[in-house]
C-alpha cells in the first residue's frame, strides 16, 4: 500500500487555488450576460405593450402619447427608458402595397383598402454590475413592435 505525501495534499490545494478565480470570472461572465438578456426582454415587452395599445382602434392609434405612457409604464422596472411612437398607413391590394399618409386620410384605389399601423420604438441603457477592461460600463439596448389596428 502507498502512502499518501503530504506534498499531494498541497498540490490539490495549489490546483484548487488556480480554479476558484477562473470559475468565479465564468460564473460573474453569465449572471451578467443573464441580466443583460432579461433587460432586453423587458425593452422589447415595454415596446410591444406601447404597440397594442394602439392598434387597438383608429384613435388609440393617433395617440402617440398614450402609446409611449403605456410602454413606460409596462417597463416601470427599467431605468431611463424612452419610448417613441408612430404610425404608418399603406393600401394593399394582397399583392403591391404603396405607403400613403394616414392624415390628412387618404383614399385608396379601387381595389386596395387602408391599412393603419402602430410602431414603438423603446430604447434603454443596461448598467453592468461589474467593470470590465475595455468594455464599456453601459449598454444601450433598444426594441421596435409594429402591429396593425384592429378593425382595418
Amino acid at each position: 500500500m502507498m502512502k499518501k505525501n503530504s506534498s499531494q495534499a498541497g498540490v490539490a490545494l495549489v490546483e484548487f487555488a488556480l480554479v476558484v478565480p477562473l470559475l468565479m470570472l465564468v460564473l460573474i461572465g453569465l449572471m451578467e450576460l443573464g441580466r443583460f438578456t432579461y433587460y432586453s426582454i423587458l425593452v422589447a415587452n415595454a415596446a410591444r405593450a406601447g404597440a397594442a395599445y394602439g392598434a387597438q382602434n383608429d384613435s388609440t392609434a393617433l395617440n402617440d402619447q398614450g402609446m409611449q405612457d403605456a410602454a413606460t409604464k409596462d417597463g416601470q422596472s427599467i431605468s431611463q427608458l424612452q419610448a417613441v411612437a408612430s404610425q404608418f398607413c399603406r393600401c394593399s391590394d394582397g399583392t403591391t402595397e404603396s405607403t400613403i399618409a394616414c392624415v390628412p386620410l387618404t383614399t385608396c384605389p379601387t381595389g386596395q383598402h387602408r391599412l393603419i399601423y402602430v410602431q414603438v420604438n423603446t430604447n434603454g441603457t443596461f448598467d453592468a454590475l461589474f467593470h470590465y477592461p475595455q468594455l464599456p460600463s453601459q449598454f444601450s439596448v433598444s426594441s421596435s413592435a409594429i402591429m396593425r389596428v384592429v378593425g382595418q
